[in-house]
């Protein structure tokens, strides 16, 4: 067997991954990781409409290794022949994406935030006919703060004020972040409550004095911040501090490419990173 018969058959063996948001920082930050894998590789690519990427050769943000595949607009030609699929876009590109995905019946990790209820209606859906991996942070760390946040509110009672700060680069656009969510969910239901009930996202003039068991919000947003979060539990004579800092997006890159590995095969259903890492 010549040379390029053997790497034609080591490709073969991969897992072809279709990356949705391409030429975003996730969608940059992907290709590198599938890069540096042995087991995976890109088998197509989706940009917004007015992207400069559109019809262009992925190899162009991701070098000789996507050399030949050729980014498009259309969700349905971008996900052919994956075997699962990743977006990090603008939620307003869900509902196409996710009609595609379950139109090829391609296993899809969401790590799109900000939807809208009827967005988050869609994706529901879909969970009947195809597996969706849905997280606010694929993040190991994140996770298992998480989990931390929900033990912690359980073990302390309402005499802990909880606070959840986040910070984020001046490019985001929802608010709080997802995560930041998420760390109010878990908090809420380590209390036995729910965020719905609990929390407070807003202080501004004669606020009065904070009301017992709300798990307030605050939002930073600038410079080239990848993303810190922290909870705070503050109680008579004492502080707790639960904090994740990101210092490169390829930790939520990994957690996004392992999700997609474990995607494959699996039965119709929504799974959470917290099903990926088996906490």
């Amino acid at each position: 067997m010549d040379h390029a018969s053997r790497v034609t058959d080591f490709m073969s063996a991969r897992i072809p991954l279709a990356i949705l948001g391409i030429s975003g920082r996730m969608g940059r930050t992907l290709l590198a990781g599938i890069d540096n894998s042995t087991d995976l590789k890109l088998s197509g690519g989706l940009d917004s409409a007015d992207s400069r990427w559109v019809n262009q050769d992925a190899g162009g943000l991701a070098g000789p290794s996507a050399a030949g595949i050729v980014i498009s607009s259309d969700p349905a030609t971008a996900i052919r022949g994956a075997q699962a699929a990743i977006v990090f876009a603008l939620p307003t590109g869900t509902p196409l994406i996710v009609a595609a995905c379950v139109a090829a019946k391609c296993p899809l990790v969401l790590g799109t935030t900000g939807h809208t209820a009827e967005q988050l209606a869609v994706i529901d859906a879909a969970t009947k006919q195809i597996p969706i991996v849905m997280t606010s942070n694929f993040s190991l760390g994140v996770n298992l703060l998480f989990k931390l946040a929900e033990l912690t509110a359980k073990t302390l009672n309402a005499d802990y004020d909880i606070e959840i700060f986040e910070a984020h680069h001046k490019h985001k656009k929802d608010a709080p972040s997802g995560t930041a969510l998420t760390l109010g969910e878990s908090a809420a239901k380590g209390r036995g409550t729910t965020l719905g009930k609990e929390g407070v996202y807003a202080r501004h003039g004669e606020t009065g004095a904070r009301e017992r068991g709300k798990i307030g919000f605050s939002v930073l947003r600038g410079g080239d911040i990848i993303g810190d979060h922290t909870v705070t539990f503050a109680g008579p004579g004492e502080r707790i501090e639960l904090t994740h800092r990101a210092h490169d997006r390829m930790s939520f890159a990994q957690g996004a490419l392992q999700a997609a590995r474990r995607l494959v095969g699996k039965p119709p259903g929504k799974y959470s990173m917290q099903d990926v890492l088996g906490f």
